[in-house]
C-alpha cells in the first residue's frame, strides 16, 4: 500500500477528508423522497461531528464546524445559528465526555451519542416551536433521532477505519 505520508498534496488532502465531507453534507442537503420512505431521516454531521470530536481528530477545527452550520441553516431554511449551536454543543459536551473516560468503550460512547442527540433535538424543537413558531412534526425528530442512533454504529466503523488509514 502507498504511504499517503510521502505523498504531499493527497496527505493533506486525505487529513481534511473529515471537514470536507462535512461540509459537502451540510452543502447537500439530501433529501430521501424519491424512495417513497415517510418515515426515514438521520443527520450525518451529527454522527461526524461525534465522532471526531471524540477520537480529537487534530484536522478537525471547530470554527469550521461552526460555519458547516451557518452553511447548513442556510440550506436548510432554519433561523441563522441554531445548526451552529447545535453543532457546538456536540463538540462541547464531545470534549467533556472525552475528559472523564477513562478507558473508551464503543456501547458507552453510543449511548452517550443518544443521550446528546436527544438533547439536541429537543433543544432543536423547543427553540423552533416557542420562539420561531414553526409548526413541527415531534414524530420526524424522532425518527431522526432513531436512524442516526442506529447508523451511528455503522459510520464509526468506515471512520474508525479512515483513522486506521491516516495514522499507518
Amino acid at each position: 500500500m502507498i504511504n499517503l505520508k510521502t505523498k504531499g498534496f493527497y496527505y493533506k488532502v486525505y487529513a481534511l477528508l473529515p471537514i470536507i465531507i462535512l461540509f459537502i453534507s451540510v452543502l447537500n442537503e439530501f433529501d430521501l423522497n424519491y424512495l417513497n420512505l415517510d418515515y426515514f431521516s438521520f443527520n450525518f454531521p451529527f454522527i461526524l461531528i461525534f465522532f471526531f470530536s471524540l477520537k480529537e481528530f487534530k484536522n478537525f477545527d471547530y470554527l469550521l464546524v461552526f460555519l458547516a452550520g451557518l452553511i447548513n441553516d442556510t440550506v436548510v431554511g432554519l433561523p441563522l445559528g441554531l445548526s451552529s449551536l447545535s453543532y457546538m454543543l456536540i463538540c462541547i459536551a464531545t470534549a467533556y465526555f472525552r475528559n472523564i473516560t477513562i478507558r473508551p468503550n464503543p456501547i458507552k460512547d453510543w449511548f452517550y451519542f443518544l443521550f446528546i442527540l436527544s438533547l439536541i433535538n429537543s433543544l432543536n424543537y423547543s427553540i423552533l416551536t416557542l420562539f420561531f413558531s414553526y409548526n413541527l412534526v415531534l414524530m420526524n425528530y424522532l425518527v431522526n433521532t432513531f436512524f442516526t442512533f442506529s447508523f451511528y454504529i455503522v459510520f464509526v466503523s468506515l471512520f474508525k477505519f479512515y483513522l486506521k488509514g491516516i495514522n499507518d
